[in-house]
C-alpha cells in the first residue's frame, strides 16, 4: 500500500533543520505544501492573513472542503478495509470492537443524515457528552460533515457546568448516553443531561445512545434514542462545502474568570496541522497501532484520538476504562493486546502506575511499543525515568509534547528518534513554530540560559480564532500581555543546550491531572455554600496529580470541608474537589482589597521562609495565624 505520509514524515535530525528554517524563512510556502495534499473543493487563493493586535488570523482564505472527506472518504480506495478505530471497553471481559474505515464512513454518513432529519444544519451548534465509546467519534465526525459546530463536553462534569457550555454557545442538540462504566462504577449521564437541559432554553433534541441499559427518562418530543435515529437512514451522504475559516468545534476551557471560555478551532488550518504534528511527534508510519488514553473531552482527545491519527490513515486505540480497572496492569495489558507501537498518556497516570510498584508491569511484555509520550502538564524527572525505564525498555524515544487547547496541537516536542530528547524538557519547536522568551516588559530573552515568560511570535495554523462570543475576551487572555505575540501563560526556560523546558502556569490556572483548571471557577463553586463568606484557590505540589487544589476559606462556621468538596462537585463536577481545605480568619489582601494569592501558594507548598515583604498588606497579622492552621 502507497505511504501517503511519506512525503510529510520528517526522517533525520537534518531534515528536521531544514524544514525548520524553512517554515520560518517562508511560513506561507512550508504550510501551503503540506496542505496541498488534501482534497479540497476549491483552493485556496491566500494561504495567510494575521494581525495579532485584532486578533485577527486566517489561514487558506477562500479554500473550500471538508475535514471528513480528508479523514475518511480519501482513505475508503486504498485503505476501505484497514482498521480506524479499535475500541477496548471497560470491562476486560467485554469483547471490543473493530471498526475499519469503509464501516466508519458509512456510520459517520448515516448519523450525519439522522441529524439533519431531527433539524440539525450548518452553523448549529452541538453539544456531546457521551463517554469513550467509538459513536462520541461518530458525533464528532457526523457534526463536522453536515457543518454543525460540536462542542464536546467531558462526561464527569457536573449538570451546572454542563448547562453553562450549552447556554454560552446557544446549542440545538445534546448527544449523549444513559449512563458510562467507568471502572466497577456505573454513572448516570443520562440525568446529568436532564438536569442541565432544564436549566436550557435552546435545546431541541436529546439524542441517547443505549450503552448501560439504564433506566432511564425519555422526554416526549424531545428524547429519541441513538438506534431508532438511524433506523431505516441512508449511509450515503455527500458531505457539505466549509470555508477553510469556518467554525469546526468549540471546546470550552477554564480561565482566570469564572466563566468558562469557548477556543474555537477552524476546519483548514486544524486539519493541516494536526496531521502534521501527529506524523512527526509520533512517527507514524502505515500499519502502526497507535494508542492515546485521554477522553475526547479534552483537546487530546480531539487532535490526537480522533482529528490527527484519522487524518494519517491511522488505527487508533479509544478506550472506555481508567488505568486502575480491574487492576493497575490494565495499560499494559491493552498494549500488548493491540500490540500497541505509540502509547500517549499524561504523567498523572504515569506517577500512579508508579505508586503501585513493577510487579503489575512486569507481568507484561510491552514490547511492540516503539514511541511513548507524554502530555498535560511537565513531566517530572523521576516519572520520566520510570516511565522512559520500565515502560519504554530504555529504547523508546519519550516525547515530552507541550501545547495547549488553545493551540490545537503539539507546539514543543521531540521528534521520536528523530530530534534530541532530555528528561523534563520539552525540547525542540515543531516546524512552523516560533516560540519566544521574553521578560517582564515583552523583551526577547535570546540565546541560552534563559528564563521569562513563553510566547509565540508567529502564527500556525491551528491556533485558535476567537473565544466563542467574546473576542474581547480572546484578545485580553492571549494578546494583550506582550505587543505582537500570542501568551501561553506559562513560564519556560531555555538551557545551555537550547532545549525549552516548560515551568508551568503564571496566572491564576492550575493544571491538575494535566487537565486546567481556573481558579476563579473553584472559588465561584465554593462560594455558594450558603455559611462560606470568601474564597481564594491555589495550586500545590502534588505527588500523583502533579497540582493539587488548596482552597482557603472564611466561613461562618467550621467542619463544613466535605459539605464545600461537595458543593464543588455539584457546580463543576469530581475533577475541581480541593484535595485541601482551610478554614482561615481572613484572607492577606493589598490595600486596594486584592487578595495575595502568591503567599497563598508559598503556603499551601510549605515555603514559608521566603514570603517577602507582607509589612504592606492591609491585614499582615492574618500570614502567621494562615501559616499556624496549615502546619
Amino acid at each position: 500500500m502507497k505511504d501517503f505520509t511519506r512525503q510529510h514524515r520528517i526522517s533525520s535530525l537534518s531534515e528536521y533543520t531544514k524544514a525548520y528554517d524553512s517554515s520560518v524563512k517562508d511560513p506561507e510556502s512550508f504550510w501551503s505544501d503540506i496542505a496541498s495534499s488534501f482534497k479540497w473543493k476549491k483552493k485556496w487563493n491566500q494561504t495567510l492573513k494575521w494581525d495579532f493586535e485584532a486578533p485577527d488570523v486566517k489561514w487558506f482564505l477562500g479554500g473550500k472542503l471538508n475535514i471528513t472527506e480528508n479523514l475518511l472518504d480519501r482513505h475508503l480506495e486504498e485503505r476501505g478495509e484497514e482498521v480506524a478505530i479499535l475500541w477496548e471497553p471497560n470491562d476486560p471481559d467485554e469483547k471490543g470492537l473493530s471498526i475499519s474505515y469503509r464501516e466508519l464512513h458509512r456510520k459517520v454518513c448515516q448519523f450525519a443524515n439522522a441529524m439533519i432529519s431531527k433539524g440539525v444544519a450548518k452553523g448549529d451548534r452541538v453539544i456531546i457528552y457521551m463517554p469513550m465509546v467509538p459513536e462520541a467519534a461518530v458525533a464528532m465526525l457526523a457534526c463536522a460533515r453536515i457543518g454543525a459546530v460540536h462542542s464536546v463536553v467531558f462526561a464527569g462534569f457536573s449538570a451546572s457546568a454542563l448547562a453553562d457550555r450549552i447556554n454560552d454557545c446557544e446549542a440545538k442538540m445534546v448527544l449523549t448516553s444513559d449512563g458510562n462504566f467507568r471502572g466497577a462504577k456505573t454513572i448516570d449521564v443520562k440525568g446529568v443531561v436532564d438536569e442541565a437541559v432544564a436549566k436550557c432554553g435552546c435545546i431541541e433534541k436529546v439524542i441517547v445512545y443505549q450503552r448501560t441499559k439504564s433506566d432511564v427518562h425519555m422526554e416526549s418530543g424531545r428524547d429519541l434514542w441513538w438506534h431508532d435515529a438511524i433506523q431505516d437512514v441512508s449511509e450515503e451522504h455527500q458531505a457539505e462545502e466549509m470555508d477553510a475559516e469556518d467554525l469546526l468545534f468549540i471546546l470550552y476551557t477554564s480561565g482566570s474568570t469564572g466563566k468558562p471560555k469557548g477556543v474555537v478551532h477552524t476546519c483548514g488550518g486544524y486539519m493541516v496541522y494536526t496531521y502534521y504534528s501527529f506524523l512527526n511527534v509520533f512517527q507514524y508510519k502505515p500499519g502502526d497501532i497507535y494508542w492515546c488514553t485521554a477522553d475526547v473531552g479534552w483537546i487530546t482527545g480531539h487532535s490526537y484520538i480522533v482529528y490527527g491519527p484519522l487524518l494519517a490513515g491511522a488505527t487508533t486505540v479509544m478506550f472506555e476504562g481508567v488505568p486502575t480497572y480491574p487492576d493497575a496492569g490494565r495499560f499494559w495489558e491493552v498494549c500488548d493486546k493491540y500490540q500497541v507501537n505509540q502509547f500517549y498518556t499524561a504523567p498523572t497516570a504515569i506517577r500512579a502506575l508508579e505508586a503501585h510498584g513493577l510487579e503489575l508491569v512486569e507481568k507484561h511484555k510491552l514490547d511492540s511499543l516503539r514511541v511513548i509520550g507524554s502530555v498535560g502538564e511537565p513531566i517530572n524527572e523521576e516519572a520520566w525515568h520510570w516511565y522512559h525505564e520500565h515502560i519504554g525498555k530504555r529504547k523508546c524515544p519519550l516525547v515530552d509534547t507541550w501545547w495547549q487547547t488553545e493551540t490545537g496541537g503539539i507546539m514543543i516536542s521531540a521528534l521520536a528518534g528523530i530530534t534530541p530528547n532530555k528528561p523534563a524538557h520539552a525540547s525542540l519547536p515543531l516546524p512552523g513554530i516560533q516560540p519566544v522568551i521574553v521578560d517582564s516588559e515583552g523583551n526577547e530573552l535570546t540565546g541560552n540560559n534563559v528564563e521569562g515568560n513563553l510566547c509565540v511570535k508567529f502564527p500556525w495554523p491551528s491556533i485558535l480564532r476567537t473565544t466563542y462570543g467574546d473576542h474581547e475576551r480572546c484578545k485580553h487572555t492571549y494578546f494583550s500581555a506582550y505587543k505582537n505575540m500570542y501568551f501561553t501563560g506559562d513560564g519556560a526556560k531555555r538551557d545551555h543546550d537550547g532545549y525549552l523546558r516548560i515551568l508551568g502556569r503564571v496566572d491564576d490556572v492550575i493544571n491538575v491531572s494535566g487537565h486546567r483548571m481556573g481558579t476563579a471557577e473553584v472559588e465561584n463553586a465554593i462560594d455558594e455554600h450558603p455559611k462560606v463568606i470568601e474564597s481564594a484557590v491555589v495550586g500545590y505540589p502534588h505527588d500523583i496529580k502533579g497540582q493539587g487544589i488548596y482552597a482557603f476559606v472564611i466561613a461562618e462556621t467550621d467542619g463544613i470541608e466535605d459539605e464545600i468538596k461537595e458543593t464543588v462537585n455539584k457546580m463543576i463536577g469530581p475533577i475541581a474537589k480541593p484535595d485541601k481545605i482551610q478554614i482561615v480568619p481572613g484572607l492577606p489582601k493589598t490595600r486596594s482589597g486584592k487578595i495575595m494569592r502568591r503567599i497563598l501558594r508559598k503556603i499551601a507548598s510549605k515555603e514559608t521562609d521566603n514570603l517577602g515583604d507582607t509589612s504592606t498588606l492591609l491585614n499582615p497579622e492574618v500570614v502567621e495565624e494562615i501559616i499556624k492552621g496549615a502546619s
